[in-house]
C-alpha cells in the first residue's frame, strides 16, 4: 500500500487534504516515554486491538461504558461529533453505525499508527474524517462541533496537558453542545478492586491518580462559567461519566 506525505496509508489521502489534518504535530514527550508500549509500538496495536482484552482491562465494563457515552449523543447522531483520541475496540465503529444522514464524525489523534489502525477498522464513509492533531492544541475553529467525546484519555495526560485538552474540547464545541467524558474515578472503600487498581495505575498510569484525588470539573478553565457539569459513577465508583453542557 502506498503512503502519502505524512507516512499514512493511502486511504488517509482524502482525509489529509483538510487544512487541519496537514498540521504535523510532534509526539508529546510524555506519550513517548510513558505510553510507548500501549500506543506507539507496532506490537501495541497488534496486542491491544482485541475486544475481549479491552473489556478485561475495564473489568467487563467496556460495553457499559461505551454505550453510556453513546447514549448522550442520540441515535441516530444527526450532528457534528468530535472524538478526541482513538480507542481500541469497536468504539468508533459503534459511533459510525449511529451516524444519520446529517451526522459527521471527526477523530483526532497525535499518533499515526493509531490513525492507521482506526482507518482499517472503519468502512469508507464521507461523513467520517481522521486528523492527526494534538488533543491539547486542536486546529479546528471555535464552535466547530455540536459534541465532543473523550473516552479514557484524561487519566493518561499530565495535569497541564489535561487542562489544555479540556479547554480545547470546550472551545471547539458550540454553545449549548456537550462534552462527554468517560474515565477513571476514585472507587468506594468497599470496592474490592480499590487497592489493587491503585497499585496497577500507579505502576502503569502515573497520571491517573489525579482523577482519584480531583474532580474532572476542577481541571476546567477558570473562564468556564456559563455551562453545567453533571457526573455519574458506576462499578463501585471506579468509573465516571461526566457531561459538560457548554
Amino acid at each position: 500500500m502506498k503512503n502519502n506525505a505524512q507516512g499514512l496509508p493511502s486511504p488517509f489521502v482524502a482525509v489529509a487534504n483538510s487544512p487541519a489534518a496537514r498540521i504535523d504535530p510532534q509526539i508529546p514527550d510524555y506519550l513517548r516515554k510513558v505510553y510507548w508500549w500501549a500506543y506507539l509500538h507496532p506490537n501495541a496495536v497488534r496486542f491491544f486491538e482485541r475486544e475481549w482484552l479491552v473489556n478485561l482491562i475495564l473489568w467487563g465494563n467496556f460495553s457499559r461504558l461505551r454505550d453510556g457515552a453513546l447514549a448522550e449523543l442520540g441515535d441516530p447522531i444527526e450532528h457534528r461529533l468530535l472524538q478526541v483520541a482513538c480507542v481500541y475496540g469497536d468504539f468508533s465503529q459503534r459511533i459510525a453505525a449511529r451516524l444519520g444522514a446529517a451526522g459527521t464524525l471527526d477523530v483526532v489523534d497525535v499518533a499515526p499508527i493509531q490513525l492507521a489502525n482506526l482507518r482499517r477498522k472503519l468502512a469508507d464513509d464521507q461523513r467520517i474524517h481522521l486528523h492527526r492533531q494534538d488533543a491539547s492544541a486542536l486546529h479546528f475553529a471555535d464552535a466547530s462541533f455540536d459534541a465532543s467525546l473523550l473516552f479514557f484519555l484524561l487519566h493518561e495526560q499530565p495535569e497541564a496537558v489535561r487542562r489544555a485538552t479540556l479547554a480545547e474540547a470546550l472551545r471547539v464545541t458550540r454553545p449549548g453542545g456537550k462534552v462527554v467524558i468517560v474515565d477513571y474515578h476514585k472507587p468506594k472503600r468497599s470496592n474490592p478492586l480499590r487497592y489493587m487498581m491503585k497499585a496497577v495505575l500507579g505502576l502503569l498510569e502515573p497520571f491517573a491518580d489525579d482523577l482519584w484525588q480531583q474532580e474532572i470539573a476542577s481541571y476546567l478553565p477558570a473562564t468556564f462559567s456559563s455551562g453545567s457539569v453533571s457526573k455519574r459513577t458506576c462499578f463501585g465508583d471506579l468509573y465516571q461519566q461526566v457531561v459538560i453542557t457548554v
